[in-house]
């Protein structure tokens, strides 16, 4: 499902993972708990995020500001999770923020 994309700009936060092999339910439990405490974030727009069978992610998060996007990783509990999973969950990782100056959506492409 696609967010509704709100009126350019806005940033993108484009993070790119491959986890580990065996990563456990600690793992997808976190994950949860960020996109909910994400939407509490001021300037917080949206999110896009998927993972495939062999553990290769990309998850977008969407912000009206880069200040946004600075405070939301300055979190306490944020910092937690970017900690594990430097540490447990990932064997790579990388984060692009990208100003978005315009979108467009095709609802009904074939």
């Amino acid at each position: 499902m696609f967010i509704n994309s709100p009126k350019p700009p806005y940033y993108a936060a484009i993070f790119t993972s491959e986890l580990k092999t065996g990563v456990n339910d600690d793992y997808s439990e976190m994950a949860e708990e960020m996109a909910a405490l994400a939407e509490k974030q001021p300037g917080y727009l949206g999110i896009d995020s998927v993972r495939d069978a062999d553990g290769l992610g990309i998850t977008i998060s969407y912000w009206q500001s880069e200040e946004d996007i600075l405070q939301w990783k300055q979190n306490a509990r944020h910092k937690v999770a970017q900690k594990l999973g430097l540490t447990q969950w990932y064997k790579t990782f990388s984060l692009r923020i990208c100003k978005v100056e315009r979108d467009r959506f095709f609802p009904n492409a074939k």
